[in-house]
């Protein structure tokens, strides 16, 4: 397989073949992200990306059952090659069960809600969408490339064209103090509006060469303790009201891994971030967390 600079996928994706469709990210300015800092952003020729798959079934077989496309935008794509892209995944291997891919807002919303469709039709099983936060103000301070209404479109867009919609969002990101709460808060309240299915909370950790890095060693911006962490985590599922939805808070940068159902299972979390809080519960050390 070939690939180009490095390769990021969602944490459950580790079992999925990775296909680079994209080279980076189309957005590429947010002040936090470092992840294709490197790359330029360019979409791959589609005879590349069918060759590639044609040597992924001679290197793993035709028994490969899920697929991720990368790198970070692969929805961008012109709609005929995506398909076509779908098309000959499925045809090469027969067992296949799922194909997924990261959507950024803006090239979503450059789809109509019947292409959406079309796509999910053709075998695009999940969206897994990087919404951050729920704060306008946030957003367009962290250069997400998208205002509050774009990102609350692109996800309600996906969800009802049948995709599987898997929302991120990151704490520690507005900082400590009252913004930390409304962060939060804010969060929680798109989340409601966007009904995704499924919803990971990871906890900022600067990384070198953003924006944020430099704010963060020229003390321009405060990391959140262990506890605020917690803290704004607790609020966020407090605030979140509607179900069911998929709950997790167990990537490597979380001090506390959190996983459940909400609305069954919001006493059961609460409890274990209270617990923690109290010291009760020990917590990842910061040699262990990591990206």
């Amino acid at each position: 397989m070939r690939y180009e600079g490095n390769i990021y996928r969602p944490p459950g994706e580790w079992r999925s073949y990775l296909l680079q469709c994209t080279v980076g990210c189309s957005n590429n300015t947010c002040t936090f992200c470092g992840m294709y800092k490197d790359k330029k952003f360019h979409i791959r020729p589609l005879e590349e990306i069918l060759k590639d798959i044609d040597m992924a079934a001679d290197y793993y077989g035709t028994g490969i059952n899920k697929v991720f496309l990368c790198d970070g935008d692969a929805i961008i794509m012109k709609q005929e090659d995506l398909l076509r892209i779908l098309e000959k995944l499925y045809t090469t291997f027969p067992h296949l069960e799922r194909v997924t891919s990261y959507i950024g807002p803006r090239s979503t919303l450059s789809k109509t809600p019947e292409q959406l469709r079309e796509l999910r039709q053709a075998g695009l099983n999940r969206g897994y969408l990087g919404i951050e936060t729920g704060s306008a103000e946030l957003l367009a301070k962290i250069k997400k490339g998208c205002t509050w209404e774009q990102m609350l479109e692109a996800g309600v867009r996906v969800r009802e064209a049948g995709i599987d919609l898997w929302g991120t969002v990151i704490i520690g990101l507005a900082g400590n103090g009252e913004a930390s709460y409304r962060h939060a808060v804010a969060t929680a309240d798109l989340i409601n509006k966007m009904k995704p299915r499924h919803l990971s909370a990871l906890t900022y950790m600067p990384d070198p060469g953003t924006e944020m890095f430099d704010d963060v060693q020229a003390g321009r911006f405060k990391l959140l303790t262990p506890s605020e962490v917690l803290e704004e985590t607790r609020v966020l599922i407090e605030h979140i009201d509607y179900g069911p939805l998929h709950f997790t808070s167990d990537h490597a940068s979380n001090y506390l891994p959190l996983k459940g159902g909400l609305p069954e299972d919001r006493e059961k979390l609460l409890s274990m971030i209270d617990s923690a809080l109290q010291g009760k519960t020990k917590i990842r050390s910061e040699f262990l967390r990591g990206l």
